[in-house]
């Protein structure tokens, strides 16, 4: 297309045949046809041509001749100072776009960040409980205060409104809560949806607003029933309905935590040899535990695998309301709170179980085993290799026999054909 004699006007333009017309300064008509007809900018960078459109010359949208000259002005004086106008419009895009991103970041919630989280890390969960146990603690600790905040704006003052009502009577759960605001601020760090210091860091910030957790309170302990009431109590657990009765039944006689039998799924279960099989993922010592079924487990097992609809091995032994879920870890405690026990706690069974092992003279590695705790040091751990299994078989169905007493023991005599069976 040939190129025309330079210097325009309103008029040429508005006339102008197929062709390219200079007007200086770097500003060309590039004429098409009647109806297509642009401006552009020319200049030369490192030796090659280069060229920006400046609008259309022609239609609705027209630019008109002086405001072509206006641009191409300004962009002759960037040309003369060393700046190439099509990276700079790059940069200022990329300006844009990333203002435009930072914009939205800060629209972003903690609640949203948090289930973000949780999605993310789905693989690294021990279990669905331990998902299940932080999706809990945020809803009730951190939602209220700050769920619906942009995570952009969580402050220190935020943190300590969750952190301060439950740091000196919950300090095991508040601790775990501020672990878990700190994780989740650094996902969102690395994310770039907030900036700076995370609010929520104990070292070189919080320890500076809130007492040492081992000075709070050195220990915590679980609420536990008297030992000799456990019978007594198993009666009126056993007039309860339901999936979580039944569970609890099982956790007191197995002695097992909370997580590992709401967790816990048929193929885990070994009729024949009565034995439950809980796998090192779930276990929170991440070991294998082999649980000795007593009688009176096996019972309670009996009454559940009624309600199966499936002969699914996957399917969990305590389901939950929803197809393929689990209890909720706070189904045992409301039903505890529901038979008006507010002052036991699901984790305090497992103290009941050490006591009466301890009370009635069972040898304390064997009740230790049985807790699926490490028993002695590291040099008896190298040499107790094996998990005392029979022996815990024994200990597990006298413990049976035990809770199924419907009057509490005296306790006061220990027979010597126990202590021997032990």
């Amino acid at each position: 297309m040939p190129r025309k004699a330079a210097g325009l006007s309103a008029q040429k333009v508005a006339k102008a045949d197929p062709g390219r017309y200079g007007d200086g300064a770097g500003l060309y008509l590039l004429v098409r046809s009647p109806e297509a007809k642009f401006w552009l900018f020319r200049w030369t960078r490192k030796g090659r041509m280069r060229e920006m459109g400046l609008g259309p010359a022609a239609g609705r949208d027209a630019v008109k001749l002086a405001d072509a000259r206006t641009k191409a002005a300004a962009l002759h004086r960037l040309v003369r100072n060393g700046i190439d106008p099509l990276e700079q419009r790059a940069a200022e895009e990329a300006a844009q776009k990333a203002e435009k991103q930072a914009q939205a970041a800060r629209q972003i919630t903690f609640k949203a960040v948090s289930r973000f989280y949780l999605d993310s890390h789905e693989a690294a969960w021990r279990n669905a409980v331990h998902r299940q146990q932080w999706g809990s603690t945020l809803a009730t600790y951190v939602d209220p205060v700050m769920g619906n905040l942009p995570v952009a704006d969580v402050g220190t003052a935020h943190v300590l409104q969750v952190l301060e009502p439950i740091w000196q009577k919950k300090p095991e759960t508040a601790s775990r809560v501020r672990g878990r605001i700190e994780s989740i601020i650094d996902y969102a760090k690395t994310r770039e949806w907030r900036t700076g210091e995370n609010p929520a860091r104990w070292k070189g910030h919080l320890d500076k607003l809130l007492p040492a957790r081992a000075k709070v309170r050195k220990v915590e302990h679980h609420a536990a029933l008297p030992w000799k009431e456990t019978g007594a109590f198993l009666v009126e657990l056993a007039e309860q309905e339901g999936v979580g009765a039944m569970a609890l039944r099982f956790a007191i006689l197995t002695a097992a935590r909370t997580g590992e039998v709401i967790g816990a799924k048929w193929s885990e279960i070994d009729w024949q040899d009565a034995t439950w099989t809980i796998p090192a993922g779930r276990m929170k010592a991440g070991r294998l535990h082999r649980v000795p079924l007593s009688s009176q487990a096996l019972d309670v097992l009996r009454e559940v695998v009624k309600l199966n609809t499936s002969d699914d091995a996957d399917l969990f032994v305590f389901p939950g309301l929803k197809p393929g879920r689990t209890l909720s870890n706070m189904a045992l405690l409301m039903l505890l709170r529901r038979m008006k026990h507010d002052d036991l706690t699901v984790h305090g069974f497992r103290s009941s179980f050490r006591d009466w092992a301890a009370e009635t003279g069972k040898p304390a590695d064997l009740a230790e085993a049985a807790l699926a705790h490490r028993v002695g040091d590291k040099t008896i751990q190298a040499y107790l290799r094996g998990d005392l299994f029979e022996r815990r078989r024994k200990l597990m169905q006298q413990w049976g026999e035990f809770c199924s007493r419907p009057a509490p023991a005296t306790g006061d005599v220990i027979h010597l054909n126990e202590r021997a069976a032990g």
